[in-house]
């Protein structure tokens, strides 16, 4: 069948229900349509046989007497816009009288008809309804295909800012273990580090954003030790004074590896931990000899992070401390090498941070580089 178009809207079929107790009345109506093939018009002598029908039919308008037996024309009107699978299809009610008709428009009667009616405007208000329920329908439909394909983008995003994200925290990782392999520290210290860190900051306070900048940052806090010659990196003695204030500029060749990095939250902020984290609380630390909240709260946290895994983890140089070891040093640290504050908080909830500490345990899958180094010698 060729399409219509009636007030712009395209018109395939127009399904339309006549509800009315008086045969006569519905051969009119049927006649009114026979020159119009694309209305499908199917017929109810009563409200209860108009529900059983709607039910059946994929109906766009209602003509609906008032005045009938069984069920009169409000009582179907009332159940016909209470239910949700209907309540949307256009009511036109067919009526002599004002008052009724006032009611029913009342009760949610889209327009109406007045008897005795006229055949043209019976076709003209049937195929309005239809036209702008039609056009409700392909608006909901474009808005629920536009919904989904919003669902379908913001998930595709969403995966790809996961991603992003990731990719940043594995870059900042690699760079961080890049320090390491010319240090003595194990592979997964990185790891756990910045999950303490994290876990830290959390406790402190930080919302979700800030907590995952100091996850991405913190394993940066070394990469200065790169430009350290291997001469005083490597020692397996002491340093001589010298050799720890050239050891000490690692935080600022950190810092300068990092500059200039302010569009960059996660450089921006390891070049602040880079700089700070071995600042002390009552400001003998260095490079700066900041003190107290002079020194930034990533840096403070990364600081008590990295401390409790060096003691805690074994190195080449020496086993781990055991717990309460590893506690009584970063206690007899508190207030001066230490924020108080944040760790207490640390050491009330230690609990959380050996499940990090069991969750990332030190292998030895790959090779140290002073064991690659031996092969040379």
């Amino acid at each position: 069948m060729v399409p219509l178009y009636i007030f712009g809207v395209t018109m395939n079929t127009v399904n339309v229900l006549a509800v009315d107790d008086e045969p006569f009345n519905l051969d009119l109506i049927e006649l009114a349509f026979l020159d119009t093939p694309f209305v499908k018009l199917t017929q109810a002598i009563n409200g209860k046989d108009a529900l059983e029908k709607l039910s059946l039919m994929n109906a766009e308008v209602v003509l609906l007497d008032i005045r009938m037996p069984v069920m009169d024309g409000l009582e179907t009107l009332e159940k016909i816009k209470s239910d949700p699978r209907f309540a949307n299809i256009p009511i036109i009610m067919v009526t002599a009288n004002s008052e009724e008709k006032h009611k029913a428009l009342r009760m949610g009667a889209n327009d109406f008809l007045s008897k005795p009616v006229d055949v043209e405007e019976l076709k003209l208000r049937t195929f309005n309804q239809a036209s702008l329920y039609k056009t409700q329908q392909e608006l909901k439909e474009l808005n629920k295909n536009l919904d989904s394909l919003v669902e379908k983008r913001t998930y595709e995003l969403r995966n790809a800012l996961v991603h992003a994200k990731e990719t940043e925290y594995e870059i900042s990782l690699r760079l961080g273990r890049a320090s390491e392999y010319r240090d003595l520290e194990t592979g997964m210290h990185i790891k756990r580090m910045s999950r303490y860190s994290a876990l830290l900051g959390k406790l402190s306070g930080m919302n979700e954003e800030e907590e995952e900048l100091l996850l991405y940052s913190s394993p940066l806090h070394d990469i200065g030790k790169i430009g350290i010659p291997d001469a005083i990196l490597l020692k397996p003695g002491k340093l001589d004074n010298n050799e720890f204030r050239l050891m000490q500029e690692h935080t600022r060749i950190g810092a300068l590896m990092l500059d200039e990095g302010e569009k960059y939250p996660i450089i921006q902020t390891g070049k602040i931990i880079a700089l700070q984290h071995h600042e002390k609380h009552d400001g003998s630390g260095y490079p700066n000899g900041l003190k107290d909240e002079e020194i930034n709260i990533n840096a403070r946290i990364v600081a008590i992070a990295d401390v409790f895994d060096a003691l805690s983890s074994k190195r080449v140089y020496k086993d781990a401390f055991p717990l309460e070891k590893t506690l009584q040093i970063l206690q007899e640290g508190r207030g001066t090498h230490f924020d108080p504050v944040l760790l207490d908080l640390f050491i009330d909830n230690i609990a959380l941070f050996l499940e990090i500490q069991q969750v990332f345990p030190d292998t030895e899958e790959k090779p140290h580089i002073l064991n690659i180094l031996e092969e040379y010698r």
